[in-house]
């Protein structure tokens, strides 16, 4: 036998790392060589956005050393597979070589409504792969072997899990049971997310007025959203400081967004509220100048003073609206935007 004629053997298996879960194998072509339980075993399942890989095992069966190299094509896109082997590789007598096929479909698969155009009657998700083997000897190349598998593209669904191993291999049941899944799924989500339905600052814009007829509170549409969601969350805390220096504070800094500076003085704070406790002319035991004045103030007196960089931002007639709200109905102020 001259090293022209010399034919050398390579052994080539498949082997998917994907469980052959929903794969249609009645809509799959056979192919010559492979009987059912093959075809089934070269299926490769995909879900978009996840890879999925396919291990390629080689094994020489001859006696002497083979240069080789992979190639694979099929009617999948190019850019679904990343195997890429610029050089030939060689192969020693009685040695075994895996390498791994990686395949990865892209996220919006089924929501592309380009995968539709083309005059195509509906969309494909059943494609094939061919995996060829070249050996080079010398400056020839001939073809060794090859293999034919099937890239099974399906959404992942949740509900597969709560079936028995034999149902979850069947095409039919897993695309039956995904019409149930794509009509419940919205509510299970929203289900899953409620808290954040019913908190002012997740909740939707539409949820707005429900939030704020739930606690009682009007809706001002002076105040943009940012506001109403802080204001509407801390209505009960609102209602529970009513009246006092406290609560209009925080109101305050709930619509200003402006800081309570708790640890500072109250003339350095960005919202001051200084309470004029002196009296005036007082007939009884008294000491001018100590716990009385004669004229100039008034009783139950305030003034409030917000500090800001941009002061022509704060509405001031809101403010003052806000001041009437909170405040006991026989108080008096004076408002200073500084």
């Amino acid at each position: 036998m001259t090293q022209a004629n010399y034919r050398p053997t390579l052994a080539l298996k498949l082997a998917s790392m994907q469980p052959p879960e929903a794969v249609d194998t009645s809509a799959l072509a056979s192919f010559a060589g492979n009987d059912k339980e093959e075809a089934i075993a070269h299926n490769l399942l995909l879900h978009p956005g996840e890879p999925g890989e396919m291990l390629v095992q080689l094994e020489n069966l001859g006696s002497h050393p083979l240069r080789w190299k992979l190639v694979i094509e099929g009617d999948f896109p190019d850019n679904w597979c990343n195997w890429h082997q610029e050089e030939a590789e060689e192969i020693a007598p009685s040695q075994k070589i895996d390498r791994e096929l990686s395949f990865q479909v892209p996220e919006d698969f089924f929501e592309n409504q380009f995968a539709l155009l083309g005059r195509k009657a509906r969309l494909q998700v059943n494609y094939e792969a061919q995996v060829y083997v070249y050996g080079e000897e010398e400056t020839q190349q001939q073809l060794i072997c090859y293999r034919v598998f099937n890239l099974c593209v399906r959404p992942n669904s949740s509900y597969l899990n709560f079936l028995p191993t034999i149902y979850r291999e069947i095409d039919f049941m897993g695309r039956f049971i995904a019409i149930f899944e794509q009509a419940f799924d919205p509510a299970v989500q929203t289900i899953d997310v409620l808290w954040a339905y019913l908190d002012p600052l997740t909740a939707p814009e539409a949820m707005l007025p429900f939030l704020a007829n739930w606690v009682a509170w009007p809706m001002e549409q002076r105040w943009d959203s940012k506001q109403q969601r802080r204001l509407i969350r801390n209505a009960v805390t609102l209602y529970r400081w009513h009246g006092t220096r406290r609560g209009l504070r925080y109101y305050l800094h709930l619509y200003t967004g402006l800081p309570l500076n708790e640890d500072l003085p109250e003339s350095e704070k960005h919202i001051s509220i200084e309470e004029i406790f002196s009296q005036g002319f007082v007939l009884g035991k008294t000491f001018i100048g100590q716990d009385s004045m004669l004229g100039g103030t008034r009783p139950f007196h305030f003034i409030v003073r917000l500090r800001s960089d941009s002061p022509e931002q704060i509405d001031e007639q809101l403010v003052r609206d806000i001041i009437e709200r909170e405040k006991p109905a026989f108080c008096t102020y004076d408002l200073e935007l500084i």
